[in-house]
């Protein structure tokens, strides 16, 4: 085991016609089919597109740390 570790930040965004909390879920788990050793992540962005005057989408965007391997 390394003494150190060394990240990696990629930038998601996620959606869901439900809530934000659903559109961070979204967003993980569909970065998590193709990136490994993910370990954090911070909201930098929330925006929605309105449809007839209501929600019709919560957006999130996301800061996404994952570990590089052997680090």
């Amino acid at each position: 085991m390394s003494d150190h570790h060394v990240y990696k930040k990629v930038e998601l965004v996620g959606s869901s016609r439900n809530s934000i909390d659903d559109a961070i879920q979204n967003a993980l788990a569909q970065g998590a089919k193709s990136i490994k050793n993910m370990e954090w992540f911070e909201v930098t962005e929330t925006r929605g597109h309105i449809e007839n005057g209501k929600v019709g989408h919560f957006q999130v965007a996301l800061k996404v740390g994952f570990r590089i391997e052997n680090s």
